[in-house]
């Protein structure tokens, strides 16, 4: 069977059985006397996306030892805080549709979702606590800070455009690594790992998050669906990814201030964003942005190649290449 071709059916396997258990376990944690908090809820639980995070964290657990309560726990502190962000993300971004279905802003205004995700936020901090899982706390509470900071890094530096390299790692790191190295950290603290096994899993974590959103930063580039046109969304929202800080760092003062001017005055022109992304794939930026995305592919299998060939080995290894593969 071909890595590439692994569907997340495939991936999740070796854990379907407590995926299906977590399934009640997160609904319940979710519920509340508020009758407008259950009908949202119901809502976001109808329409849950891949739910990669808790299966990070039970196969991680199973590649150390075993699932325990613990990680039940994990998964749904994991989980809840995910989906807390996404729904402050929509928010923050004015965006009315997530998978394909209408956002929690769009149906019950912004009001509504702010306060939905902030519940959910609490929600997730409470498991932890109603359990006694303060290291998980910890965890968590560190990669809620880390989030944070990267969204406003990120909104800094998209008004003064002057992001390098170096600064785009930190960023994609904080917004999107560290809580995904949360879920692989917690499902080996569940399980009971030593520090050098906690270590290999947050390792892994960080440098499969990494990836996964270089690979969402490359679909900007990259023709979209039925309009077969790249989106271009981040140059619309004056947001430098590495596709293009490569190529800014590499062309003439002319044709720089040529581009800057296009993400400060015309990012709202598609027809001049698509001379900017055809002048970005022209000049090597999608070529390097792969290439280093393939870097941290390698480096997240090299983070678990020391343990046993098991089944939920072999499912990690799947989703790396899932990540960098897949197609949405």
């Amino acid at each position: 069977m071909s890595l590439k071709r692994s569907s997340i059916k495939e991936i999740k396997a070796p854990v379907k059985a407590e995926m299906d258990e977590f399934e009640s376990y997160f609904r319940q944690s979710m519920k509340s006397k508020i009758r407008l908090l259950d009908i949202i809820n119901n809502y976001i639980i109808k329409r849950k996306g891949k739910e990669i995070r808790p299966i990070l964290v039970f196969l991680s657990a199973k590649l150390i030892d075993k699932v325990t309560p613990s990680t039940y726990t994990a998964a749904a502190l994991t989980q809840l805080l995910h989906t807390a962000t996404l729904i402050h993300d929509d928010v923050v971004d004015e965006a009315y549709e997530r998978r394909g279905f209408f956002s929690i802003n769009a149906l019950w205004k912004s009001k509504a979702a702010v306060l939905v995700g902030d519940y959910l936020l609490s929600k997730g901090l409470l498991v932890a606590l109603e359990n006694k899982e303060y290291e998980q706390l910890q965890v968590v509470s560190d990669a809620v800070r880390e989030m944070s900071e990267g969204e406003l890094l990120q909104l800094e530096k998209s008004r003064k455009l002057d992001i390098t390299e170096e600064v785009y790692f930190d960023i994609i790191y904080k917004k999107t690594a560290s809580l995904i190295a949360s879920c692989t950290h917690l499902g080996a603290i569940s399980a009971k790992a030593n520090e050098e096994d906690q270590q290999k899993l947050k390792e892994f974590g960080e440098n499969l998050g990494i990836a996964f959103q270089m690979k969402d930063d490359l679909f900007d580039y990259e023709k979209q669906g039925n309009i077969g046109k790249p989106t271009g969304n981040d140059i619309k929202e004056k947001k430098l990814t590495l596709p293009l800080i490569y190529v800014l760092r590499q062309i003439s003062e002319k044709d720089k201030r040529w581009a800057l001017k296009i993400i400060r005055k015309h990012n709202k022109n598609n027809e001049k964003v698509n001379e900017l992304i055809q002048f970005v794939k022209e000049n090597g930026g999608i070529e390097y942005t792969r290439e280093k995305m393939l870097e941290y592919k390698q480096k997240a299998l090299e983070s678990i190649s020391s343990f046993p060939d098991t089944e939920a080995k072999r499912a990690l290894n799947q989703l790396v290449e899932y990540t960098i593969s897949r197609t949405k």
